[in-house]
């Protein structure tokens, strides 16, 4: 009862939008890009033995799988409001499944009991390992879902692009899975030298990169915008990456007890058509595409474009709202935003894009819009009048409005 008083309140005071407080998560394996706009002194505020803060998750009720020493709620995404003149603050989670279609939508309630999707900023300075997310059946073994994933790479936070802005994804065609297996066989012995069999593309702010479970990827050292499905799954594949040595536990992250030590489980989670595909750019590449023709939406005052439209499980779009203007923005599903760029009004909430933020302060840039809400309208301001306002949306699975 208690929780559905907390829902019922935050939803009525934000009429329909949740505003929501930053969600940071470290990885030990990681070296962070220091783009993410967290304070340069909090990078590793949760201590050395926990890796540094190179991840803020957005619209998340996923909870990271970062080991024994995971914090609690780490990676759960919380909704901020106020009871009795006092600041409150109750997990997305939560608000979620008490509150059930009216926060997503009946929709998605009914056929996920869940929201099933959240994003993340991804800052690393050097490219992650070669590695693969599985896919249903797979981390279904483990207890968890599949991980389709998808990588936009926001202007607004690529001023630098770290040590090595390339991605090495998929397979060489010509490639063979005995190749692959003495790779994974070789992975204590030093640098494997899987990425031999793979090839790499230059990162482009501005671009993406839509990424299936099964397909190996090695995400390079952009800050990236990362949709993804409602999971925390992966498997390391490559032993040494930009002179640091990856734990062999990682390789053997997404198996099941049982298979520890059978190799040929770990080819299986390869989607092998997938990573061998000829035209792997054509496919897998995703360049912005406006939703509708952009005289009209300027017209209006605004541009909207689709960045991640690949996956089914997912989408997402960045939406402009020109200097001194005011639009209302219709969606036909719920969807969780963050601030890129300007200051504003968005419904009865301030918005605004912090420069720098302190681990554990409240900020103006993060929302959830219920379904409700964006099939009603939700209306924006742009207070500035030189200064655009930029946010990125994100989307669950069968976006109806997505018809591409």
């Amino acid at each position: 009862m208690e929780n559905l008083k907390l829902a019922e309140l935050a939803l009525e005071q934000g009429k329909g939008i949740l505003r929501l407080a930053p969600t940071w998560v470290p990885r030990s394996f990681c070296v962070p890009g220091r783009r993410i706009k967290l304070h340069p002194d909090d990078y590793y505020v949760l201590g050395g033995e926990r890796g540094g803060i190179d991840e803020r998750w957005l619209s998340s009720t996923t909870p990271a799988m970062n080991g024994p020493l995971t914090g609690e709620n780490e990676g759960l995404s919380p909704v901020v409001f106020s009871d009795g003149g006092e600041e409150k603050q109750i997990l997305l989670k939560d608000v979620i499944s008490t509150l059930k279609g009216k926060i997503i939508g009946d929709r998605l309630w009914n056929e996920h009991g869940a929201w099933p999707m959240y994003s993340k900023f991804f800052d690393n300075m050097g490219p992650l390992p070669h590695h693969v997310h599985h896919n249903d059946e797979k981390a279904a073994l483990i207890g968890q879902f599949g991980k389709p994933e998808a990588y936009y790479f926001p202007p607004q936070l690529n001023n630098h692009g770290g040590d090595f802005p390339y991605t090495f994804i998929g397979i060489c065609p010509g490639t063979t899975r005995e190749q692959i297996k003495e790779c994974l066989l070789n992975f204590t012995k030093g640098d494997n030298k899987i990425t031999n069999y793979s090839q790499a593309f230059r990162l482009e702010p501005g671009t993406g990169w839509d990424v299936p479970p099964g397909l190996l990827h090695a995400p390079g050292s952009l800050c990236t915008y990362e949709p993804q499905k409602a999971s925390d799954v992966f498997a390391m594949y490559q032993s040494l990456v930009n002179e640091a040595i990856i734990p062999e536990v990682l390789l053997w992250n997404g198996t099941p007890k049982e298979s520890i030590g059978d190799y040929d489980a770990l080819l299986d989670v390869i989607d092998w058509d997938l990573n061998v595909d000829t035209h792997l750019m054509q496919n897998r590449f995703m360049a912005p595409i406006p939703v509708k023709p952009e005289a009209e939406m300027n017209a209006d005052g605004y541009s909207e474009k689709w960045i991640c439209y690949k996956s089914a499980a997912f989408s997402a779009k960045e939406l402009t709202v020109l200097p001194g203007k005011t639009v209302t923005i219709k969606d036909s599903a719920a969807y969780g935003m963050i601030m890129m760029q300007g200051r504003g009004k968005m419904g009865v909430w301030e918005i605004e894009t912090p420069s720098s933020i302190r681990y554990g302060q409240l900020t103006n840039d993060e929302f959830f819009i219920t379904e409700k809400a964006a099939i009603e309208g939700v209306t924006i301001t742009n207070m500035s009048t030189t200064d655009p306002i930029v946010m990125l949306k994100h989307f669950g699975p069968e976006n109806p409005d997505l018809a591409l």
